[in-house]
């Protein structure tokens, strides 16, 4: 069994031949996924037909059975929708059912703490052609830091999160990655993305973790390893510590905070195997 099955980002599931497969479904729940935390004035019926790629009458048919069921809230007076709080509890219902993520808290923190100010360290999984943060920590005694909590979406293609993911993957499922990031960024910004994601395989072949100084955000330092977990009924993870360049030089983050952060991952896969 797979890990993950998810439609295209297009909207359009991409088994068509098989008959177990409901179209609706997979579609109502691609407009349940382009919601993100910074849209707080909500989305019209035209701004999810932009981000599905689906008709306008399709996702309008989508957007009233959503709304009749809960998992949507209509607003009259700017015509846009909002999630729901049913969506929400399928949430938590995930998060609870990861034992990892509660086992890693700790270990997140303690790091957190030790690499100091505006320092955060967060653990996600892949999200269609983004990584999602399941759980983070933050340096207490920090005075800045990166507004990333649980549910934020950061690129799987860019990210050092998305690319020790995409390193740490079975072959099949980095083919499918790559086919689909392919086409997710298009042929002029695709070349230069793709050497970004060898490079991290190449790092991580050799030295356990990838080291990311600027090519996500510009003044961003940050680095990451896979975390692939056993067994089908959990999604591979990856683990990730980063925070401002000048905080984090390149001299610290490969010599101090690197191998602390392969601790933590070494401490969880005992801790996986052992549940």
């Amino acid at each position: 069994m797979r890990k993950r099955s998810l439609a295209n980002s297009d909207g359009n599931p991409a088994p068509k031949a098989d008959r177990q497969f409901v179209t609706a479904l997979s579609r109502g729940l691609e407009v349940l996924r382009c919601f993100r935390p910074r849209d707080r004035m909500g989305l019209s019926n035209r701004e999810l037909a932009e981000r599905t790629g689906l008709p306008n009458s399709t996702v309008s048919r989508l957007t009233y059975t959503l709304l009749q069921t809960g998992y949507l809230l209509y607003d009259e007076q700017t015509g846009r929708y909002r999630i729901g709080v049913p969506a929400l509890s399928l949430g938590f219902a995930c998060l609870g059912s990861m034992p990892i993520r509660d086992a890693a808290k700790e270990h997140m923190q303690r790091l957190a703490d030790y690499a100091g100010d505006g320092v955060q360290v967060a653990l996600g999984a892949r999200d269609d052609h983004t990584v999602t943060y399941l759980a983070c920590a933050r340096s207490e005694q920090g005075m800045m830091s990166l507004q990333l909590g649980v549910g934020s979406r950061i690129s799987l293609a860019r990210s050092a999160m998305g690319r020790a993911y995409i390193a740490g993957c079975p072959p099949e499922e980095r083919a499918e990655i790559l086919e689909t990031l392919a086409l997710h960024h298009g042929p002029e910004r695709w070349p230069g993305i793709l050497e970004g994601i060898k490079d991290a395989e190449r790092q991580i072949a050799e030295k356990g973790f990838y080291g990311n100084y600027g090519d996500w955000h510009e003044g961003v330092h940050s680095i990451a390893v896979p975390f692939p977990t056993p067994g089908d009924a959990n999604p591979d993870l990856a683990l990730n510590l980063g925070g401002p360049a000048p905080f984090l030089t390149r001299e610290r983050m490969e010599n101090d905070l690197a191998p602390k952060l392969l601790e933590v991952a070494n401490a969880l896969r005992l801790h996986a195997i052992q549940v």
